[in-house]
């Protein structure tokens, strides 16, 4: 099943975070480690955008749009590609049993509040988010900064670090499911961020030592995106492997 849609405004959020504070990730998945400072560092995002036109590539109809945040870790697979492992996604309550239907992933129900165009990127703009707990943020552009965590190479290689990923694995009720992606493209702004609450992601993924400084921010604000969905490569989950719900 391939999917496609238009991806506005998309906020990449990424920590640097200690791998020994990490639940093991479900095979045949391993998490992309960097050493830094004597200690081994993974990568994780928060990504909150606006999902514009869902719909089945063979079909220009119906079609659903809808803001979501996901919360995700970088991977290397089986096959040693660079790969995204989702941890958590958050959709507004209408979209949940969609989401769960047709792409079998452990969608959770938020409250949702993103700017409904990021067309002036030099003013700030908010973004909230709330399922029990919260994330709220103010970001407006600036210019390329890297926070605390290993270096990945330049802002542009650091950029494609993070985008460049054509697998995506989803831990749903039948075991871990692969996605194919494809890319774009895109223009990508600096942003200076201002995190004024977070702890919808501590509730998510709890560190020992606390969520650390952000070590980069950017914006994309418009791209293509198409991803097939891949029931045939379902794999069962390891028993001691926290699910995503």
């Amino acid at each position: 099943m391939i999917l496609r849609s238009e991806v506005r405004d998309c906020l990449f959020l990424n920590w640097a975070v200690p791998r020994s504070e990490l639940p093991s990730p479900p095979d045949p998945l391993r998490y992309q480690v960097h050493e830094h400072d004597g200690e081994r560092w993974v990568y994780l995002s928060a990504l909150l955008f606006r999902q514009r036109g869902v719909r089945l590539a063979t079909f220009p109809w119906p079609r659903l749009s809808y803001p979501q945040m996901n919360l995700r870790f970088y991977a290397l697979d089986a096959d040693d590609v660079p790969a995204v492992l989702f941890r958590a996604m958050w959709v507004p309550a209408w979209v949940v049993p969609a989401v769960r239907l047709i792409g079998r992933q452990r969608a959770r129900a938020a409250a949702l509040r993103f700017p409904a165009r990021v067309d002036t990127p030099e003013r700030p703009y908010g973004w909230r988010a709330k399922a029990g707990h919260e994330l709220m943020l103010k970001a407006a552009s600036g210019t390329p900064r890297l926070g605390p965590g290993p270096r990945l190479g330049s802002w542009e290689e650091t950029v494609a670090y993070f985008r460049q990923r054509p697998r995506g694995y989803i831990e749903g009720p039948s075991g871990l499911r692969r996605v194919e992606t494809s890319h774009v493209s895109t223009a990508v702004w600096p942003m200076e961020v201002e995190l004024q609450r977070g702890d919808l992601l501590a509730a998510t993924v709890p560190l020992e030592r606390g969520w650390p400084p952000l070590h980069s921010a950017w914006l994309c604000p418009e791209l293509e995106f198409e991803f097939e969905l891949a029931p045939a490569r379902e794999a069962p989950l390891p028993e001691q492997v926290p699910a995503a719900g």
